[in-house]
């Protein structure tokens, strides 16, 4: 049987320089830099979206309470919560498209 050793040890290197890069005082729903950006920016296009949720969520409810505890307009609620999330399954925007 073959000495897997160094590969074990390998991993537990990269795996440690992982665990060092996300440290566990990163805030995994910090909104992206770029995101705050275009968010806070004055000429920034906007698109309409519209999808159904699920009812019991009482999605509607919570960003009316937020944007009423913290100011934040209903779409930048939504824009920096939906940002978050494909971000963190692999799905960042291309901000930077080609011209």
């Amino acid at each position: 049987m073959p000495d897997l050793a160094h590969h074990a040890r390998q991993l537990r290197t990269v795996a440690d320089a992982l665990e060092a890069h996300f440290d566990a005082t990163t805030d995994p729903l910090a909104p992206h830099p770029d995101t705050l950006d275009l968010i806070n920016g004055r000429h920034t296009s906007r698109g309409q979206i519209n999808y159904a949720v699920p009812g019991a969520l009482q999605i509607q409810r919570r960003i009316r309470r937020y944007h009423a505890d913290h100011g934040m307009q209903h779409g930048d609620i939504v824009a920096l919560a939906l940002d978050v999330f494909l971000r963190a399954k692999g799905y960042p925007p291309d901000l930077h498209p080609e011209a």
